[in-house]
């Protein structure tokens, strides 16, 4: 492979990765301006879905493209409703807890992969994997600042983090091994179908429904204390902050890290993807003064090496190739 594919495939995945990293900011954002999860979420994913018909229908074909069977559509939407999954239990621990958190809880994704890989193919992972998620699980409390005098961490927020970081990984596992003869275009549609399927479930459940019917508005009470996102559907946040989500939320990202990771390879490529960290946490300090102070910033370098260490033996490899 030349030099210049490895660089197009470094930027396409920093660019991908620096659009994911924005997201929970944007949501922030979003939230302040008295959006709830559901229009958040359904924004995203309904006008990310179109968006990437548009570009399916409009792309260039390739020669000698597969095309997609029956199978491989069942699949990818099943594999898509991770997708969905993420997208509400990562958008509601934003609700809870900083973006700058919220982050470094998804992150534990890459450690909670290797447990994934391990129970899956039946093999126990290597000392360099099992290093790497000490080293991981270390940082995540220094950059969380959990053992810090004067921090405030809504319970409710980690524990859906983490969550979200399970149901990530499940996202990462399955797309590496469903339908990779497909375009990367076509994959994420049908992705996010499941994505779309999962997300309209929880806005009816949580908003449509209980605003319309008394025996779902008595069940969430019963559920839950915060129930002001019982109202009409506000459809004016698909003009503004949903097409932004959209955008750098299911749109850029899929399309970039799928063009670039063949490029760059699994192992460099897992390593600049993690670049989503720093840009999310730096994004959180500029556009919403969330205080990250020193310790944070070591633990966040610390999971990242720590990315770099787990992946160090693939990008060797291809060296030597």
């Amino acid at each position: 492979m030349k030099e210049k594919n490895i660089t197009k495939g470094v930027l396409l995945i920093a660019c991908g990765a620096s659009s994911f990293g924005m997201l929970a900011s944007f949501v922030k954002l979003a939230y302040r301006a008295g959006f709830t999860t559901a229009e958040v979420t359904f924004s995203q994913v309904i006008l990310g879905l179109v968006g990437m018909f548009f570009i399916n229908l409009f792309r260039k074909k390739q020669l000698g493209e597969s095309a997609a069977s029956t199978k491989d559509i069942r699949q990818l939407i099943l594999a898509g409703t991770s997708m969905g999954f993420t997208s509400v239990l990562y958008y509601m621990a934003v609700s809870y807890i900083d973006a700058s958190i919220a982050v470094v809880l998804l992150m534990q994704s890459v450690w909670i992969g290797v447990v994934i890989e391990s129970i899956m193919t039946k093999t126990f992972p290597s000392k360099i994997k099992l290093v790497a998620v000490a080293i991981i699980l270390f940082g995540t409390v220094l950059a969380t600042n959990i053992l810090g005098d004067k921090i405030e961490l809504d319970y409710r927020g980690v524990f859906l983090g983490f969550l979200a970081a399970c149901s990530f990984s499940m996202t990462m596992f399955t797309t590496n091994f469903v339908a990779n003869h497909l375009a990367a275009p076509k994959r994420s549609f049908f992705m996010l179908i499941g994505a779309t399927i999962i997300v309209s479930i929880f806005t009816f459940i949580t908003q449509v429904g209980p605003n319309n019917f008394e025996f779902m508005r008595s069940f969430l009470a019963s559920m839950t204390d915060n129930t002001s996102g019982i109202r009409d559907f506000d459809f004016t946040i698909l003009l503004n902050w949903g097409l932004l989500l959209a955008l750098f939320g299911t749109i850029i990202p899929p399309i970039f890290l799928n063009m670039g990771f063949p490029h760059a390879g699994v192992g460099l490529g897992s390593i600049i993807s993690s670049i989503e960290l720093p840009v999310s946490v730096t994004v959180a300090y500029l556009l919403l003064n969330e205080p990250v102070i020193a310790i944070q910033w070591i633990g966040i370098l610390l999971i990242l090496s720590a990315i770099v260490l787990m992946n160090s033996q693939l990008i060797f490899k291809k060296t030597k190739n």
